[in-house]
């Protein structure tokens, strides 16, 4: 049992650095960890936009399986556990890889570049589809004409097109859900959960901090994501406790201690009522599954 490798942002010899476009199998058995059993789990140290044109695409983000269909879209931010599961290298499409710092402030603040995707995978409506793709597409073509024109304004056109594909990605047309996201409540809420969660899992200590009160966070984060506050703060605190069960070998009683439960009995408790299993037997059978 040991931490998960980071992989970092390929050195691609007449790639512009920072943004590259690769085809689906390709990212595959470049990012992909090749083990016995198909492939473990890494942690890209940059973002990585997928776009399934055809095909099914079997991964893990963050220990959530999905299966993205033919159509969808994924994003990956740096730091997520991203595991491909048997059957990756059949699908179709194409992927961005790009480090935050090719954005500019105003394209980072726009399409919210520090906030975890919460649905995976997203398949756009066909109004708003198509001019993401066409911008994809562009990209692609310009990776391919490297050498055409001067770097610096490849690089200058590479991050434009970036930019409007990752603002349409995120401001959809008529998507209520996508502007509540972008709310203050809530915007200030999730990074204070970020920064938080392994020492309150009170939705009032929060409100209180932030000089809301708990109904407006409430309404916020379910405006946003579709559940409640106090779900949002569970979720996070879960995620780290199944991060540090499957990639450590801290005992339960140290993980509860880490994620700020009382005693390790609580730990236990709300591991329990979440997945079905003890945070013991949940260790044991994601070990055998990984083997």
């Amino acid at each position: 049992m040991g931490s998960v490798p980071e992989v970092p942002f390929p050195d691609t010899p007449g790639s512009l650095p920072g943004v590259e476009v690769l085809g689906l199998p390709r990212l595959v058995t470049r990012t992909g960890r090749r083990t016995d059993g198909g492939y473990g789990p890494v942690r890209p140290a940059f973002h990585l936009v997928i776009s399934v044109r055809a095909g099914l695409l079997p991964c893990s983000v963050d220990s959530t399986e999905c299966v993205a269909p033919g159509g969808s879209w994924l994003w990956v931010r740096p730091g997520q556990e991203l595991r491909f599961r048997s059957g990756a290298l059949d699908a179709e499409g194409a992927a961005v890889l790009f480090q935050a710092n090719v954005l500019g402030p105003d394209a980072v603040a726009a399409v919210g570049l520090d906030q975890r995707a919460w649905r995976l995978p997203v398949t756009l409506p066909p109004p708003a589809d198509a001019p993401v793709r066409q911008t994809l597409a562009m990209l692609e073509t310009e990776q391919r004409r490297l050498g055409s024109l001067p770097l610096d304004v490849h690089a200058g056109i590479m991050r434009h097109l970036l930019a409007v594909l990752l603002m349409r990605l995120t401001h959809l047309p008529d998507d209520p859900r996508a502007r509540a996201a972008g709310s203050e409540a809530f915007h200030r809420f999730h990074q204070a959960v970020e920064n938080g969660f392994t020492r309150s899992h009170r939705v009032a200590d929060y409100a209180r901090c932030l000089g809301y009160s708990v109904r407006t966070l409430s309404r916020a984060t379910r405006a946003a994501v579709g559940h409640g506050a106090k779900r949002l703060i569970d979720d996070r605190v879960l995620l780290e406790a199944k991060r540090m069960l499957l990639h450590t070998a801290l005992p339960a009683s140290r993980v509860a201690e880490r994620l700020g439960f009382p005693h390790a009995t609580a730990f236990t408790r709300f591991f329990r009522e979440r997945t079905g299993r003890t945070p013991t037997a949940f260790r044991l059978h994601a070990n055998r599954t990984q083997d």
